[in-house]
């Protein structure tokens, strides 16, 4: 599924095919990486995965959520939207079969000229059991992940914590991996009054995006988190999407796959093969992009694409 209802064409060498598995009900910024995802005519999208975090029924969770955003604004659902792993990895051998690992199989091993990216904004569980399951994928798609603690040393970090076996399968892998931790993820602060006057007003999708943020934002988890400002936010999950937009605006260092153990400690003494360490992001791009798209979609389709 591609939109590309804009008075501009991407050129057919330049699309590629993009997986999104996203633990998409886990905060509120999930949300603006996958409208990103859907309204972006450089990608060719062929799956939208629902990712696990911390607590028991998350994936369905996410399910529902990424559901709720493809009714709100109109996309075909057909064969777009896969259950994840309902957990994470128990060990290094044993796969959590899913709808998304299947999927990532199928489309890694299609005979499609055009480059498949996967971009993981939680655990990389999915990738984790597909590997497991089919080896021969590592050199036919290219993997994102949103996560992982500063480098060199690593630390604790959410989406890693979700599931520390699964990142080591992916580490120990031939998979062209980019990796964006935390350092750089949280470079792309957005505040909720600018939220409000770019997107608010513009349609099903752009209300929903404010208000679903603003609301997690007065949630109690939000107010007891010293991180949280009060009128601010971390997009931190679109870093995925504007890196496939213009990757050579993005900074990073080549670095051996480490491993890591159960407190997010980075081991470079590795001899894994070598992956992308993202160091800076252009967060004037990213979201400039994202609000420019949502309100030319609102212009043209004020109800969501084919609706009346």
């Amino acid at each position: 599924m591609r939109y590309t209802d804009y008075n501009f064409n991407v050129p057919e060498e330049k699309v590629i095919r993009l997986i999104v598995d996203t633990d998409a009900k886990n905060e509120a910024d999930d949300q603006f990486a996958i409208v990103h995802a859907l309204l972006s005519p450089k990608f060719e999208n062929v799956g939208f995965i629902a990712c696990h975090f911390n607590k028991e029924g998350s994936m369905q969770e996410s399910y529902k959520e990424i559901n709720h955003i493809f009714d709100l604004m109109g996309f075909p659902k057909d064969n777009m939207i896969y259950k994840g792993a309902l957990k994470p990895l128990k060990d290094l051998k044993t796969p959590e079969i899913s709808e998304g690992a299947k999927l990532i199989i199928e489309e890694a091993m299609k005979d499609d000229k055009r480059p498949l990216y996967a971009v993981f904004l939680g655990a990389i569980t999915d990738l984790a059991t597909a590997l497991l399951i089919e080896p021969k994928i590592q050199k036919r798609l290219k993997a994102i992940w949103i996560g992982g603690g500063k480098s060199p040393t690593g630390a604790v970090e959410f989406n890693l914590g979700n599931d520390i076996n699964a990142i080591n399968i992916v580490y120990k892998s031939q998979i062209e991996l980019w990796q964006v931790p935390k350092k750089v993820y949280e470079l792309l602060p957005i505040s909720l009054a600018e939220l409000e006057e770019n997107i608010y007003e513009a349609g099903p999708i752009g209300k929903y995006l404010f208000e679903q943020l603003r609301d997690y934002n007065n949630s109690e988890t939000a107010i007891k988190s010293n991180f949280r400002s009060g009128e601010t936010w971390v997009i931190g999950d679109s870093p995925a999407i504007g890196l496939l937009l213009y990757e050579h605006r993005f900074h990073y260092e080549l670095m051996r796959a480490p491993s890591v153990d159960n407190n997010g400690i980075y081991d470079f003494s590795t001899n894994n093969r070598m992956i992308r360490m993202y160091k800076y992001i252009d967060n004037r791009l990213i979201i400039n992009d994202l609000f420019s798209k949502i309100k030319l979609f609102y212009k043209k389709h004020p109800d969501g694409l084919n609706k009346k």
